[in-house]
């Protein structure tokens, strides 16, 4: 196949994943976990001790972190930082790239929602009566490009390293930017990615107050419910998501093996309110249009949609109007794996594009955890129950975040 988009530039590959997420700490795990619909939510005994209004959340499972760094590594960075090494030293083994690769034609792309905050949360509750005494590494642990710069070091790649934060829609942002720069020739290889760890008691007693997360503290399994009749708020979860992105001619000389490839990517901002969704989503289909388009293709094109779907009341709702406007009411199958993973924040794009490349590529598109009714059905053809089998496609992956910001992404297989 040829090397060259339709719409100009080089085809963009995806030759390496790592993923260390609530529903598994490599894809395929993850895969498994989003075809079960087992949600992931679950009491944190810290958030209980606190008495917050939200007792759970959805956390990484534990994993061998000496695997990936040193003791003196893992006092020098946050868990967000610590979380992206570990996705990306997981990825970039996976794409085995060469040696001789030039280390200014690799970039670093990554995006993340909450950066660093849950950190400085913590060393200002530590420190808040003698700042003299702020430890050394506060700087470097809290900034929000320290995921993105940590990574950038520890490989030496000199191209572009670059942070986005653009709310939820960050991981999808950042895939989305680093696949343009390949595409037209600034890089031959990305790694990139999303993050975020913001499972910290000023960030859940915020988004809390707020009334945007769910409170079914009796029963967390059940609390992530998008698109459910019986939503209440989202669900907060943490995680790290990281691709290798390639020229797609590159990637096949080497004989590298392709996951697929992003082959469209759209970004806008509905302009409407600074946490709520344009209510008839005209934007976000707009988003989604230009995203199709971006690829060469028609909306009959896509075999399904990877909703960004919170399991809020607005947002669902706005985005099952948006989803039915782009798809001029003959929506594909509509899936939002949030149900199992809870909301990673930045993090979420990431690991949704990961998770839906996967199923496009086996022919399958998970259920929506938890969905029993839904006043979106006639809006939109949404999965429930068990997996529906499709024929290998395109699918259109969505994230929309607090200011408006929208960001789609459409992957494809490899033939």
């Amino acid at each position: 196949m040829s090397g060259r988009h339709p719409s100009g530039g080089h085809r963009v590959a995806v030759t390496g994943i790592g993923v260390k997420s609530p529903a598994g700490n490599d894809l395929d795990t993850a895969f498994a976990s989003v075809l079960a619909a087992r949600s992931t939510a679950a009491r944190v005994e810290r958030l209980v001790e606190h008495d917050l209004p939200v007792h759970f959340a959805c956390l990484v499972p534990p994993f061998d972190l000496d695997a990936y760094l040193t003791r003196r590594e893992s006092r020098q960075i946050d868990r967000t930082t610590q979380l992206l090494l570990c996705a990306a030293t997981d990825a970039v083994t996976e794409a085995g790239l060469p040696a001789d690769q030039p280390a200014d034609r690799v970039g670093v792309q990554i995006g993340t929602g909450i950066g660093g905050l849950p950190s400085m949360e913590a060393v200002t509750i530590s420190h808040a009566d003698r700042p003299r005494d702020m430890p050394v590494h506060t700087v470097p642990r809290t900034m929000a490009n320290s995921p993105a710069c940590r990574l950038a070091l520890r490989y030496g790649f000199q191209g572009a390293c670059t942070t986005y934060a653009s709310a939820c829609a960050s991981g999808t942002t950042a895939l989305g930017e680093a696949a343009r720069k390949i595409r037209y020739g600034e890089l031959d290889v990305a790694v990139a990615g999303g993050v975020d760890s913001a499972v910290s008691t000023v960030v859940m007693g915020a988004f809390a107050r707020m009334r945007a997360m769910s409170t079914r503290n009796g029963d967390p399994a059940q609390a992530s419910r998008p698109f459910d009749a019986d939503r209440d708020g989202f669900v907060m979860a943490e995680g790290a998501t990281v691709l290798v992105l390639e020229r797609w001619d590159a990637a096949r000389a080497r004989g590298a093996v392709i996951h697929g490839e992003i082959a469209g990517y759209a970004e806008n901002c509905d302009a409407y309110h600074i946490v709520a969704p344009h209510e008839e989503g005209e934007v976000a289909a707009r988003c989604m249009r230009l995203a199709i388009a971006d690829a060469g293709l028609s909306p009959t094109d896509i075999g399904h949609v990877n909703a960004h779907g919170t399991s809020t009341v607005l947002n669902d709702r706005a985005e099952a109007r948006a989803i039915h406007r782009c798809f001029a009411g003959q929506s594909p199958p509509v899936t939002a794996v949030k149900g199992v993973t809870g909301h990673l924040i930045g993090g979420s794009g990431a690991l949704e594009a990961a998770l839906a490349l996967r199923c496009a590529a086996r022919g399958l598109v998970p259920p929506v955890a938890n969905l029993t009714a839904s006043p979106e059905a006639d809006l939109v053809d949404l999965v429930g129950g068990t997996p529906r089998g499709v024929a290998p496609a395109h699918v259109l992956s969505n994230s929309f975040g607090f200011g408006g910001q929208n960001a789609c992404l459409v992957l494809a297989p490899a033939p």
